[in-house]
């Protein structure tokens, strides 16, 4: 084996310089990945390792990724996709609420029926943690609540969440719905206690 010819060692050198670029755009990237990845599970340990896997596939099928296309969609379809993984291999089962269940000032009056008199929105929030507002969103079924939190939480449009998830935007309305009126059920029962 001999020298490596001018045009390997460019071709070698321009791919290393890709990769180092692409590594530290998606480092960049990290604190997005982790709010989403914290408000997908349930602690931040778990986050943490999800979002330590979703870097350790990011960086193996860094290839894979087109220069130019957005890079954290890119990342946070790889992070998505590995909890559905993690959500199927604990094999729970989705915990189903009928949608009709709680009206659209559902907590409100939960509160109000607690308290026994109205209730201002300051209020509402100051008896809500933020620790329980992460227990609540948990609570809701994985399919749904991945798109609660693409939508809800890291701003992406109906369209990048389905590209995101892999399913049509119908889905994503649907889920959506049914994920807030699920949390909005929880909410209330976190605010009440």
């Amino acid at each position: 084996m001999g020298e490596p010819t001018p045009t390997e060692t460019r071709r070698l050198a321009e791919e290393a310089r890709d990769r180092v670029r692409f590594e530290e755009e998606a480092l960049d990237l990290s604190d997005q990945v982790f709010r989403v990845a914290r408000h997908l599970v349930g602690n931040r340990e778990e986050a943490e390792d999800l979002v330590q896997d979703t870097y350790a596939r990011a960086f193996r099928s860094w290839r894979s990724f087109t220069p130019g296309t957005n890079l954290r969609a890119w990342l946070l379809r790889i992070l998505t996709n590995l909890n559905i993984d993690r959500g199927r291999r604990q094999q729970r089962a989705p915990q189903m609420t009928s949608i009709d269940e709680h009206g659209d000032y559902y907590l409100y009056d939960r509160l109000e029926e607690a308290a026994g008199k109205p209730l201002d929105e300051e209020r509402v929030i100051e008896k809500l943690s933020q620790d329980s507002i992460v227990d609540a969103l948990s609570a809701v079924p994985h399919d749904f609540r991945d798109v609660l939190v693409l939508v809800d939480i890291g701003d992406f449009s109906y369209a990048d969440a389905a590209q995101i998830l892999d399913i049509p935007i119908g889905t994503v309305m649907s889920r959506l719905h049914r994920a807030r009126r699920i949390l909005k059920g929880e909410l209330a029962e976190e605010a009440v206690k």
